[in-house]
Order: C-alpha cells, then sequence, then structure tokens
C-alpha cells in the first residue's frame, strides 16, 4: 500500500497541472476533480460511506443557490438590460459603475459569484464605452465579486469548501472575513468612481447578448454540483499532506504562499489547504491570500473566467490591469491583518 502522503503529493500535482497542459481536462475540470478526489479518499483510505454521503449534501445549497438564481436571471435578463441602458443614459458611466462593483460585490454572496459575473456582462454590454475602460471596471468588479462571495456558502465553491471542512455555521466566514472584505468591497467601489470613462465603438466582444437558455442554467447547476463534490473528496483525500506540511506554518507564510491562487482556482486550493486543526489567523491568512490572489488571473476564480470569456477579454489584457491592482491589495492587507492589528 503506498504511502497516502505520497500518493496524495502525486495527486496534487496532477491536480494543479493537468488544466494547464490539457485542454480537455480545462473544458472537463468538474468531472477531472471528482475523479481525483476518488483516487485521493481511496489513497488516504477515507472513501467511506459516510464521506460519500457528505460529499453528495455539501453541493446542495450552493447548487440550488445557482439554479434558482440562473433561472431568475434567465427570466428577468429582458427587462434587465432596458434597465441598465436608461439609468447609464441618465447618469452617465462613473456613479453607475460604481454603484454596480459594489452592489454585486456584496449581493454575490446570496445569489452565487456566478450570476453576479453574468449580471457585470449584461452592464459592460451597456456600457458602450472605450475597451480599455470597460476591461478595468471588469476587474475591479471581479475583484469585489471574488471577495464579496466569500461571506457565505453559497456564494462560491472557494466558501462551501471551508465551510464544510472547518464544520462551521454558515455565518462563520462572514464574521471571520466580513471586517475585512467588506471594506475592500467598498474602496474598488471608490477606485471605479475615480476612473476616467471615454464612449468609444471598439467595446468588449458582446457574445452574451443572446441570453440565456434553459439547459445551460441546469448545465451549470450541474457543474456546480459535481465540483464541488470533487473538492470534498480531495479536501479529506489531502488531509494527510495537510497535517503534515500546512498545519505548523505561520500564518504571515500561508498569506504569500497563496499567492500561486493567481495561476489556479482558489477553491481547489482551499481543499488542499484548510483544516479544522488550524486557528482563525490561519484561516484568515490563507483565504484572504487565495481571495486577492485569485483575482490577478483569469483562471484565478470563477468571476473572472465568465467574464473574460463572454467577453472575450484576453489574459494578458486582464495581467495588465488586474496585476498591479492585486500586488497593492496583497500589500494592504498583509500590513492590516499581520503589522497593524
Amino acid at each position: 500500500m503506498p504511502d497516502p502522503v505520497v500518493a496524495n503529493l502525486i495527486v496534487l500535482v496532477v491536480v494543479l497541472v493537468l488544466p494547464f497542459i490539457s485542454e480537455n481536462v480545462e473544458r472537463n475540470l468538474e468531472a477531472f476533480l471528482f475523479v481525483m478526489g476518488v483516487i485521493s479518499a481511496v489513497a488516504s483510505g477515507v472513501l467511506t460511506l459516510h464521506l460519500m454521503g457528505q460529499a453528495a449534501r455539501d453541493p446542495i445549497p450552493i447548487t440550488a443557490a445557482v439554479f434558482v438564481s440562473g433561472l431568475l436571471f434567465a427570466w428577468g435578463r429582458s427587462r434587465l438590460v432596458p434597465a441598465l441602458r436608461r439609468l447609464l443614459r441618465r447618469l452617465g458611466p462613473a456613479a453607475p459603475s460604481a454603484a454596480a462593483v459594489v452592489l454585486l460585490g456584496l449581493a454575490s454572496s446570496v445569489i452565487t459569484a456566478m450570476i453576479a459575473s453574468l449580471v457585470l456582462v449584461e452592464f459592460i454590454a451597456a456600457l458602450q464605452l472605450r475597451r480599455a475602460d470597460e476591461v478595468r471596471v471588469v476587474v475591479l468588479a471581479c475583484f469585489a465579486i471574488g471577495f464579496g462571495a466569500a461571506l457565505t456558502p453559497v456564494g462560491e465553491p472557494l466558501a462551501t469548501i471551508a465551510i464544510a471542512k472547518l464544520d462551521q455555521d454558515v455565518w462563520f466566514l462572514a464574521r471571520l472575513l466580513g471586517p475585512w472584505i467588506v471594506p475592500g468591497v467598498l474602496a474598488l467601489g471608490v477606485g471605479t468612481a475615480a476612473l476616467k470613462f471615454h464612449p468609444g465603438e471598439e467595446g468588449l466582444t458582446r457574445e452574451a447578448e443572446r441570453g440565456e437558455w434553459y439547459v445551460e442554467v441546469v448545465g451549470r447547476a450541474a457543474r456546480v454540483y459535481l465540483f464541488i463534490m470533487g473538492l470534498t473528496l480531495l479536501g479529506e483525500g489531502f488531509r494527510p499532506l495537510i497535517d503534515r506540511f500546512v498545519i505548523g506554518l505561520d500564518a504571515r507564510l500561508l498569506y504569500w504562499i497563496n499567492m500561486i491562487s493567481a495561476i489556479l482556482d482558489n477553491a481547489t486550493l482551499t481543499a488542499a489547504e484548510i483544516s479544522p486543526r488550524m486557528t482563525n489567523e490561519q484561516v484568515r491568512a490563507v483565504l484572504m491570500g487565495l481571495l486577492i490572489s485569485g483575482g490577478m488571473l483569469i483562471p484565478g476564480n470563477i468571476p473572472n473566467i465568465i467574464a473574460a470569456g463572454k467577453l472575450s477579454i484576453r489574459s494578458r489584457e486582464w495581467a495588465r490591469v488586474a496585476v498591479p491592482i492585486g500586488a497593492v491589495l496583497l500589500v494592504l492587507y498583509f500590513a492590516l491583518l499581520f503589522l497593524v492589528t
């Protein structure tokens, strides 16, 4: 029988590397993570009926939220787009853009990061600004959505996995991270309001204008369900790795290590790192590092992936705007988390 730590180190490397070198794996990431989760749990000897039951239950809240919010978005889209255009004609782009960043950031913990990202795409389509200005708004909004969605387990997979692994109530992350996340979302809104907006004809590609089909709503919910199942299994399978290599690390080191989430989905890293044996300070450091770094490049979190895909934003365009913002946020939050408090 192979050593569980060695086996799961191999699984971890495969999980981190294969989506980057295989387009098939990237397109079928949910199924891939589920299979790797089963392998990891078997290697660690934890694949029991109890774990399978937990893996089947954990995705239910966020899957239901994604499905219901998706239906509401599909039904209300025909009213949303004209209303946005009327608002922008009356007020101009600055104030509505700042409000959209803040409102979508805070609402994402309820309507889910996925639906907030789809609403953002519609808002951007209504802006009709110069492409460079629109990219800036998208990046700032995706940082805000990624932050806000972490406040509840229905907001995004990272929060779902963290709550499940820590065995905490639904408001735990709001209590732990809320005092840090809410001011950050507001600051991103202020930063948006300070932008200079220029009208233009060369805006972002409007792939989303055809609307949402019901089969897409169902498909998105199913993918989320399988994604969370896989991450739950991975989280339990990786427990020997966490206990040996992560638990003893200083919170400040954990914070900077998680810059890797700029290139890797932060929910996957949450499954690989979070443990109930961690202190609240360690959990906060892990999650804040993941949330900030996750906004810096397109693969880092779900809002980035959805918005960039729908609006055809290239990786270089995204990084040119998001990396400096993320670097500033990392330094500021490090100072606030570890040097001031």
